[in-house]
């Protein structure tokens, strides 16, 4: 784990560019037609705003993680504040399997492009371990079609796929917007949704 580098996007005066204060709008969206549902699990929940959606819409148990400990501590500040049922537990996801449990859904809001291709074997391995056969991944990564160079690796629909490929049914791949801090990228980024079912 890297928890320095990571725990210090969370710990500065200023916001990580991610860190918007409030659920992704694909994720709002997934949420209202009844998609995270079951026991659901976000990979790399930052300051939770996923979990508490999730937990919010009726999620019968809703687990986030992160390897960074302001940011859980911040995720699990919210979750009382708001009075919403959720846990938030500092932890690995390149080694979800140490959870000892599986999961109906996983999220992932922008974790997937931050791996390099070995870690990215890893990282997919490790959501196999974590999510029931049958279960849904609901993936939101940076796209090849943001243009320029500031901000996190670009990925294709190729990639995603070939990720994908062993022990996984990809549902769809589709177009959508990351929002991120307005002073970072005018607000919006390129991304791919993509959902995965696991076999």
């Amino acid at each position: 784990m890297t928890t320095p580098t990571w725990d210090s996007a969370y710990s500065g005066s200023t916001p990580a560019p991610w860190d918007i204060g409030r659920p992704q709008p694909v994720f709002v969206r997934l949420a209202e037609e009844g998609k995270l549902s079951g026991r659901v699990l976000d990979a790399g929940c930052g300051t939770g705003e996923q979990v508490l959606l999730a937990a919010a819409h009726g999620a019968a148990d809703g687990l986030g993680i992160d390897v960074s400990p302001t940011a859980i501590e911040r995720a699990r500040a919210k979750a009382a504040e708001r009075g919403v049922k959720a846990r938030f537990e500092v932890g690995d996801a390149l080694n979800l399997g140490a959870l000892g449990s599986q999961f109906d859904t996983l999220i992932d809001s922008g974790l997937f492009h931050v791996f390099g291709d070995e870690d990215r074997a890893r990282y997919v391995a490790s959501l196999a371990a974590a999510l029931r056969p049958g279960g849904h991944l609901y993936l939101v990564c940076f796209s090849d079609r943001q243009p320029g160079d500031v901000g996190p690796r670009r990925v294709s629909q190729d990639e995603l796929r070939a990720a994908f490929s062993d022990g996984w049914a990809i549902d769809s791949i589709t177009a959508e917007s990351f929002e991120v801090r307005r002073d970072f990228m005018n607000a919006t980024a390129q991304a791919w949704l993509a959902v995965v079912r696991r076999v």
